[in-house]
């Protein structure tokens, strides 16, 4: 990817981060004023989707997270193939630093969640939620310093936010399943060998495998796996090669999904699940087991993982410190990684949605106010970093 490509790219992904951050604030404050009953009937209003005898029928808010969501992994996709196919994780060199931290910034925060939670097996279904990286809200951060903020500092984090992805779509896979349905499977199998003969056999039009994900998204959200892994999975069949002389199938639909995802359905997503009322709220809330683990997981825990594991893998020469990015930068960009929010609802929705609204508010609470805290710090000390970096 080119350098042009990649600060368009970086540009979007933090216009994408403020509208994300107003989207959220809209929501706080409309849970919080008297059109509160307002907002919860619209996210409880029933949505039916019927052929024949069959039907999906889910109220707004799991419209918006199965199904929009889907769309989202699908992009997630399709940018994880083709950064590990051809773009800047083609290269293992440039796959060290990265990845170590991105294991450093999940093991760690779970440590923390479940260290404060593991007495409690309904709320230590949540040991996930801190560790994900929101990289809209960091880069909308990122941008908030100004342009003196090194490209490469903008890389890094979006790079450790990949792998970060990458590791929810592992933990979401392996960990947040409900029970399966055998006969959803069977069929979601059949349509994954299907995609596989469509692949095989080089087919270049988007529109066969389109229709299939379609059907691979019903038989996935019937089956008990959750539905947004179909847009993973989908995306892994897109051919990245078009015919000779058109353009790639797999980076036209990335074009073509980044904004409708980036300024639609991520802020939509953040509107529908940022909705906290705080009335009420006194210290022994946030100091209760569940948002506390949250809170020091993605602002403790992140920081010490990504950059512990940061020092020492650079002290010890396995990778090397960015070009243009000092030690300050570094923790500055370890900081903001523990702004969680998207990643972080959506994964509490799957963790606390059978526990009842308790968790699923605590939860919230916890991912607000640890994102805040990380936003907030991460930017002061970002700031103060490239003024060393200047001088």
């Amino acid at each position: 990817m080119s350098v042009k490509a990649i600060q368009g790219f970086l540009k979007l992904e933090a216009a994408s981060g403020i509208i994300l951050m107003i989207a959220a604030v809209v929501a706080i404050v409309l849970a919080n004023s008297p059109l509160n009953i307002y907002y919860d009937l619209l996210l409880q209003t029933p949505v039916v989707l019927a052929v024949g005898s069959f039907e999906i029928a889910k109220p707004m808010l799991l419209w918006i997270n199965d199904g929009l969501m889907a769309l989202f992994f699908f992009l997630v996709g399709l940018e994880l193939k083709r950064e590990f196919l051809e773009g800047d994780l083609s290269e293992p060199g440039q796959v060290a630093l990265p990845a170590v931290e991105a294991v450093g910034g999940m093991a760690i925060p779970a440590l923390v969640y479940v260290a404060l939670n593991y007495q409690e097996p309904d709320a230590l279904n949540g040991w996930a939620i801190p560790t994900a990286t929101d990289i809209a809200f960091a880069l909308g951060i990122l941008a908030m310093v100004g342009s003196k903020v090194p490209l490469q500092l903008k890389i890094f984090l979006t790079s450790l936010a990949i792998f970060d992805d990458l590791g929810a779509i592992i933990v979401i896979a392996l960990f947040y399943t409900d029970q399966l349905s055998v006969t959803s499977l069977v069929v979601s199998a059949v349509v994954l060998v299907i995609l596989t003969i469509l692949s095989k056999r080089g087919v270049k039009d988007t529109a066969p495998y389109i229709f299939f994900g379609v059907v691979l998204w019903v038989a996935v959200l019937k089956s008990g796996v959750h539905a947004t892994l179909a847009g993973v999975a989908l995306a892994m069949f897109i051919p990245i090669k078009g015919r000779e002389g058109e353009p790639s199938p797999l980076k036209s639909l990335e074009h073509n999904l980044h904004s409708m995802v980036a300024f639609i359905i991520l802020p939509i997503f953040a509107f529908a699940n940022a909705g906290v009322n705080l009335f009420g709220v006194g210290i022994e809330d946030v100091m209760s087991p569940v948002p506390l683990g949250i809170i020091l997981g993605l602002f403790v825990g992140k920081q010490l993982g990504v950059f512990g594991f940061c020092f020492i893998a650079i002290k010890a020469g396995l990778v090397k410190l960015p070009e243009n990015v000092n030690w300050t930068l570094l923790y500055g960009a370890a900081l903001l990684s523990g702004v969680g929010f998207t990643m972080s609802l959506f994964i509490g929705s799957l963790a606390f949605e059978q526990s009842g609204v308790n968790l699923i508010y605590q939860d919230r609470l916890g991912i607000i106010i640890g994102s805040i805290l990380s936003g907030t710090i991460g930017y002061l000390v970002i700031k103060n970093g490239v003024k060393d970096l200047k001088s």
